[in-house]
């Protein structure tokens, strides 16, 4: 039998569907091996591997390289699995050309020109199994939530039954989740779905998180590794990770059961998300399953954890690898 909280897991393939990401250890995980047909193969792997545990949630974007494509051609050739939730997002466009050296990787345009695009080539990969379609990464700086015409053309895709959303990054999450939950086009809220980053190392989206929840949001955590940082072996020396991992080691669970386990551990969360690069981190983040933490686990955080600002001035200095 699944456990239940296995369906409350999704699979993002943020990471495997370009040959540069920002999590930590790719240079080991991938090596040289990030051709298209080598990464098409390692996405569908995940998938079956995913499939095979019980999650049934997948999160592509556009940015994501050939996401989209991957999943739709593992999607076709499974004419069986019915059952597996799609969300993707519009919002930044991948300018990578498959190199891993590249200068620029993603340009963000919130344009109703760029939806426009972009919803088209979603749809046209994705078509009906399309289910939630964000923002990517919306914020109160590019307007994007003042935009009553991109607001307008989103609700076509509400029209069809597609939930729209936004997923959020930045210090000013909360703000920015809260804003969009004041978003209504035709008198009903437009913004249905949330899909932020909250770890042990930046929680600070959760009041709002909750609220969103409370509204009748579906709510998705994303990051919960914050980038590998709470992965085995991507430990960056900082005193947050050490303490998270002095932390693990106290409880006696690897780093990552202690990142999944406390995401799912948010009554408001309706899906966590895994980024694995291979089965096995996959099966080991999936293990995270059924771990009970103690109550009012990860306030032994606070005192090193620093600020919602200094995590994400953090996190705009990784390097693509």
């Amino acid at each position: 039998m699944v456990h239940t909280d296995v369906a409350r897991l999704g699979l993002g393939l943020a990471a495997v569907a370009r040959p540069a990401y920002i999590t930590s250890g790719r240079a080991a995980d991938l090596g040289d091996a990030r051709g298209v047909d080598q990464l098409r193969d390692r996405t569908h792997a995940l998938l079956d591997a995913a499939y095979a545990h019980g999650i049934r949630y997948v999160d592509v974007a556009r940015s994501y390289g050939r996401a989209e494509e991957f999943l739709a051609g593992w999607l076709d050739a499974r004419p069986d699995v019915g059952d597996v939730g799609v969300g993707s997002k519009w919002g930044y466009r991948y300018v990578g050309d498959w190199r891993v050296d590249a200068e620029v990787h993603e340009v963000k345009d919130h344009s109703r020109t760029a939806f426009t695009e972009q919803s088209a080539q979603s749809l046209d990969l994705l078509g009906d199994r399309l289910g939630i379609y964000h923002v990517h990464s919306a914020t109160l700086e590019t307007g994007v939530l003042d935009d009553a015409g991109v607001h307008r053309a989103m609700a076509g895709l509400r029209e069809r039954g597609i939930r729209l959303g936004i997923s959020t990054s930045g210090p000013r999450q909360p703000e920015t989740i809260r804003r969009a939950l004041d978003v209504r086009v035709d008198g009903e809220p437009l913004f249905t779905s949330f899909q932020s980053t909250w770890n042990l190392l930046e929680p600070s989206a959760g009041p709002a998180l909750a609220e969103a929840a409370d509204a009748g949001a579906r709510v998705i955590i994303k990051e919960a590794f914050a980038n590998g940082r709470l992965a085995p072996g991507g430990r960056d020396g900082t005193a947050a990770v050490r303490a998270a991992a002095g932390l693990a080691q106290e409880l006696d669970l690897p780093i990552d059961h202690l990142a999944v386990a406390a995401a799912l551990a948010r009554p408001w969360a309706g899906h966590v998300l895994l980024g694995p690069v291979d089965t096995a981190q996959l099966a080991s983040n999936v293990g995270a399953v059924g771990v009970v933490l103690p109550d009012g686990v990860g306030a032994e955080l606070d005192a090193s954890r620093g600020t919602a600002e200094q995590y994400w001035a953090t996190r705009s200095g990784r390097p693509w690898s």
